[in-house]
């Protein structure tokens, strides 16, 4: 499905209510706006506590010193 948005006379665009859903979009949250190559990304800003686990598990041990690494 095709979602297609309008820029109103404010210059201003709704998110379709299915990204919203999937995104988990709020009301008055942040988004940067990106021009990659010619084409509109809204990135959600996330706060810390937000962005705690987004990544989830890494499955690598952390090697700090120089002795500890198999190379």
């Amino acid at each position: 499905m095709m979602n297609t948005v309008s820029i109103s006379p404010k210059f201003q665009v709704v998110i379709p209510r299915q990204i919203r859903e999937d995104m988990k979009l709020r009301p008055g949250q942040k988004l940067q706006a990106l021009n990659v190559g010619g084409v509109i990304q809204l990135v959600p800003i996330m706060s810390i506590e937000d962005a705690y686990g987004f990544l989830g598990p890494c499955d690598e041990p952390f090697v700090r010193e120089k002795q500890d690494r198999k190379f």
